[in-house]
């Protein structure tokens, strides 16, 4: 089956509502050094080859705007809808082990990178640690990540937030472009 009609089965199922066991994730994707598009469908791919994690959703990818930080290059954004088995703890591992991948790092808050995979929602998980709180803190206020995830689930409800459409409709979404790119996971663009 090709990575588009395997997407167009995870957007036809997560509109269906047939889910996999497990927990249901909305994760964020971004890049703006290197080779942003290889780096974002890279990403998918280890979403998709990871052990206890299924691809459902992959939102098209978006030319946005920085937020916060140093000047710096326009990012390019998109949003996976996965159901996993995975813990949250374990999924943010997966998540930086991913960022690492790609040559991430931590230098500066809010600084340029060549990936960073965010975990935004975990099914109902309330948590608040020093590793991980979810839902995202600053998901609500990020239309870099709240337009993307509506146009893969236009029903979404981010807790503690309210409908992801809401939310997004208060929001200054003029930063936020789509370029009309699916993001699937090409295998040649698989590695860094």
């Amino acid at each position: 089956m090709s990575e588009l009609a395997k997407s167009e089965l995870a957007k036809s199922e997560l509109a269906m509502g047939n889910v996999t066991s497990g927990r249901r994730a909305v994760i964020g994707l971004g890049a703006n050094l290197g080779d942003p598009q290889a780096a974002l469908r890279g990403a998918v791919l280890a979403f998709m080859q990871a052990e206890g994690v299924q691809v459902l959703a992959c939102s098209r990818i978006y030319l946005t705007d920085p937020v916060g930080g140093p000047e710096q290059p326009q990012y390019l954004n998109a949003v996976l809808i996965i159901d996993t088995d995975c813990q949250p703890p374990e999924l943010l591992d997966l998540a930086n082990r991913i960022e690492q991948d790609w040559g991430r790092q931590r230098a500066e808050r809010w600084g340029p990178r060549t990936l960073d995979v965010d975990l935004i929602h975990v099914d109902d998980v309330l948590l608040d640690s020093d590793r991980l709180t979810l839902p995202h803190p600053r998901a609500r206020e990020r239309a870099f990540v709240l337009v993307p995830w509506l146009q893969v689930d236009p029903d979404a409800v981010l807790p503690g937030a309210g409908r992801v459409a809401d939310l997004v409709a208060a929001l200054d979404c003029r930063g936020v472009r789509d370029t009309g790119l699916e993001l699937t996971a090409d295998p040649a663009e698989g590695a860094p």
